[in-house]
This record gives C-alpha cells, sequence and structure tokens, in this order.
C-alpha cells in the first residue's frame, strides 16, 4: 500500500466530518419529528393537542359538529389512520365503526388507546334514556364531567411519554398547566350551579349528554327527548315529555346545532318553557375560545343564565390552548 498523501489524509478527514455531519442531522431530525396522534371527536382531539404541544401532529377524524355517534370513517381517514403512531379514541362503544376501521389498518405497534374504558370502571358506567341497559351501549360522554377529563389528561400524559421518552419533560409541564386550568374550570362549575336556584337545578336535553355531569355538579337530568336509535320522539313520548317538564317546572330546554330538532321547539312551546339550542357536547366554540375548556366555559354562561343563575362564576376562566 502506498504512502498517503497530505491531500489524501485531508479528503478522509473531510469524508468523516461529512458522514458525522449526516449523521447528528439525521438523529436531530428523529428527535424533532412529531409523533402523529389519531384522535376522533373534537374535545379528545384539544385536550391531545395541550398536553403533546409541540412535539405532537394530532388529527381528528370526526369533523366539528357531526354526530359521533352515527360517525362512519370516509376513505381518506385510512391513509390517517395507518400513519398513525398512537390512535387515541373515547371508547365506551362510541366510535365503533373507527375502531374496526383502525384494527384492520394501523402499523402493528400502533396502540388504540380508549379513554374511557380506562378512565372509569365498568361498574360506573351510565345507562339511561338514549342508552339503555338492554341496548349494551353505555352513556360514553364522560369528558363534560371535569373530573373524568383530568383522569383522561393522566391517561394521554402516561401514554404519550412511553411512546416517546424523550420529551417527557415537555408532556410534564404541559399536563401540569392544564391540570391546573381544568381544576379552575371544576370549581367555576361548582360556583356556577350554586347560583342555579334549587328548584331549577334540573336538565331536559335532546341528545343524553350529561348523565356523568349532572351527578358530579348537583343537579338532575329529567329527560332527554332523543330516542336510544337516534330518531326523532313519536307523538307519544313528546306528550310524555310535555307532562314531565310542566310537573317538575323546569325553566329551559336545551339542544344544540349538532342535534337541530323540530320536536324540540314543539315541547318548549307546549310545556311553555324557553328553549336553547346551544349547548355542546363535542363541538368547540369559534376562537378566540376554541378549545375544550372554551365549550364547557359557554355551555356554563349559557346554562346558568337559562336556569336563573349569575353567570359571573365563568369570568376567570382561562380558555387558552397551550401552544401547539
Amino acid at each position: 500500500m502506498g504512502r498517503l498523501t497530505d491531500n489524501h489524509i485531508a479528503i478522509r478527514l473531510l469524508l468523516c466530518l461529512l458522514t458525522l455531519f449526516f449523521q447528528g442531522s439525521l438523529l436531530a431530525s428523529d428527535a424533532n419529528e412529531k409523533l402523529k396522534i389519531v384522535t376522533t371527536v373534537s374535545p379528545i382531539t384539544n385536550m391531545v393537542q395541550n398536553i403533546g404541544g409541540i412535539h405532537t401532529s394530532v388529527t381528528g377524524i370526526v369533523p366539528d359538529g357531526t354526530d359521533s355517534h352515527t360517525f362512519e370513517p370516509i376513505p381518506s381517514d385510512i391513509k390517517i389512520l395507518q400513519s398513525a403512531d398512537l390512535i387515541i379514541v373515547n371508547g365506551l362503544d362510541l366510535e365503533l365503526p373507527t375502531l374496526i376501521l383502525a384494527e384492520k389498518v394501523k402499523k402493528p405497534k400502533t396502540r388504540i388507546l380508549q379513554l374511557g374504558n380506562h378512565a372509569l370502571k365498568e361498574d360506573d358506567w351510565q345507562y339511561d334514556f338514549s342508552f339503555p341497559r338492554e341496548h349494551g351501549h353505555p352513556n360514553p360522554h364522560l369528558w363534560l364531567n371535569i373530573e373524568l377529563v383530568m383522569r383522561y389528561v393522566e391517561i394521554i400524559k402516561e401514554s404519550l411519554i412511553a411512546l416517546d421518552p424523550i420529551n417527557k419533560k415537555s408532556y410534564l409541564e404541559n399536563t401540569t398547566i392544564y391540570l391546573a386550568k381544568l381544576q379552575k374550570l371544576d370549581q367555576a362549575i361548582f360556583k356556577c350551579i350554586e347560583t342555579i336556584p334549587q328548584n331549577n337545578r334540573k336538565l331536559v336535553t335532546y341528545h343524553d349528554s350529561f348523565a356523568y355531569f349532572a351527578p358530579r355538579y348537583g343537579m338532575t337530568v329529567i329527560a332527554a327527548i332523543q330516542p336510544s336509535d337516534f330518531s326523532e320522539p313519536g307523538p307519544q313520548e313528546v306528550i310524555s315529555i310535555v307532562k314531565q317538564i310542566r310537573k317538575t317546572a323546569v325553566p329551559a330546554i336545551f339542544g344544540s346545532e349538532v342535534f337541530s330538532s323540530k320536536v324540540m321547539e314543539q315541547i318548549a312551546r307546549e310545556a311553555n318553557v324557553k328553549f336553547i339550542d346551544q349547548l355542546s357536547d363535542d363541538e368547540l366554540p369559534a376562537p378566540p375560545n376554541n378549545s375544550f375548556i372554551g365549550m364547557m366555559m359557554n355551555n356554563m354562561v349559557i346554562m346558568t343564565k337559562a336556569l336563573g343563575g349569575n353567570s359571573i362564576c365563568m369570568a376567570n376562566i382561562d380558555a387558552s390552548n397551550i401552544t401547539f
């Protein structure tokens, strides 16, 4: 072998430096690449965004304003699910078509996390007007109870850390900030309910969304208008609900834009009560309060006013999102 010249040595050194540079670039790229998280309903999407922050790319496949119970994934959702590093759903049978598709198309190592199934024991699942026990599907609307949302947050945090331990510090910091906001919201909801006259702490809604909310905050769900097959109620059901509203002296009944129903207007007229169609169980409000906390804040302002309370209880709630 011939003797290496200075030029040969310089070239080899340059090649080594270039190799180290490109290897470092690839490692930095891997470290900075965002986790791809796929979610379903908007409240859960927003929770994950706040906890994951800048280290996650979160895609919710259930469009805002869509009935999550009847949602069917579309062909373009297949690619989204296939690309996911983690799939986070509410569970409790809310997203069965999505779960079936996800199991078929996801990467072998991708986990499907069902938050509700981890946050609440089966003995505590609620069955009620729109979710009768004989149908076998529990009421899935845990996220309207902020105590349960805080459980969701802890579960999401642990799942992100397990998948991406390098960014553990960021996930912990975001969780601490977010939980503090949720605790203030939880306390404010209690204060709102306290301002409502005792006899008015009753809920009649179109969709049966408040089964976990009501017992937490000292309210009673009197009726839910929508039948368990998600159709419109029949004449006899309407007559029965009108009688019940008159008997219990409920001052207002609530619907939403997602579940628009002329039957609710008819019931309100016949029962001589106010009809408020602006409550939301999963549609986030427009900016600047475009967040799950903003949705709950709006709900409480609307509900409290309609039932005779004082909505100033929500004046100091921070509905902003953590940067993501």
